[in-house]
């Protein structure tokens, strides 16, 4: 059923989408695209994608079936748009969170913490890696790598930043480094850990601090 979620068929992924939106500050004006959106959510949340229906949606957004259709043709489009929106919340927030830290160290940290219970804590997409994990896990990683790209491609981005800023090396190769981070980080989402207690804020900075922040240096050449 999710399988087009993160890779559609026009080759942009969901993910992609979601952060071009929160890049480019774009804004949902249809109000009442809008409410089908939230009934949607909260169908979601409440009840999971599969015992979800179009008319579930119609009857919490108090219109007619045959009006959901018109603005989302299948339930693979409606979720899809549903998880989209909160995906693009999570870029929003994350944007947000790294402005309070002083160094780029800082910065990892808290954008590692931040993104774990982000996406952890999120009723939509966090209850469904929990209770339906058999349908949006694969979606994430079976993608060609296309999600994870995506993703790689926003902190490739943010650690450029760092680099113009002249906060870490201009030699850092901050592809890499980003795909590095993004993969230790998916790894935690979609694999339960026994050693970690990713519920703990304190102790997911401290790994951060141990094995992301060393990153950020270069290796050193071979003499």
């Amino acid at each position: 059923m999710l399988s087009g979620f993160m890779a559609p068929s026009d080759s942009e992924s969901l993910l992609e989408r979601a952060y071009v939106d929160a890049v480019e500050r774009v804004d949902d004006t249809d109000e009442l695209r809008t409410r089908i959106l939230d009934a949607a959510y909260e169908q979601l949340c409440r009840m999971g994608i599969r015992r979800s229906t179009m008319e579930d949606v119609a009857r919490l957004a108090k219109v007619s079936r045959i009006t959901v259709y018109r603005r989302f043709d299948t339930k693979d489009t409606l979720v899809e748009h549903v998880v989209r929106r909160e995906f693009r919340r999570y870029f929003d927030q994350f944007l947000i969170d790294i402005e309070q830290a002083g160094t780029a160290a800082d910065r990892v940290v808290l954008g590692f913490v931040s993104s774990l219970r982000a996406i952890r804590g999120n009723p939509l997409i966090g209850g469904l890696i929990a209770t339906e994990p058999d349908l949006l896990v694969p979606s994430m990683t079976a993608d060609g790598g296309q999600t994870l790209a995506t993703v790689r491609h926003f902190v490739a981005g943010q650690l450029r930043s760092e680099q113009r800023a002249g906060n870490v090396s201009a030699h850092l190769d901050v592809d890499l480094v980003a795909e590095m981070m993004v993969r230790i980080s998916s790894s935690f989402l979609t694999i339960p850990s026994a050693i970690v207690d990713l519920d703990d804020d304190e102790q997911l900075a401290a790994v951060a601090r141990r094995f992301l922040v060393p990153m950020l240096e270069p290796p050193t050449p071979a003499v």
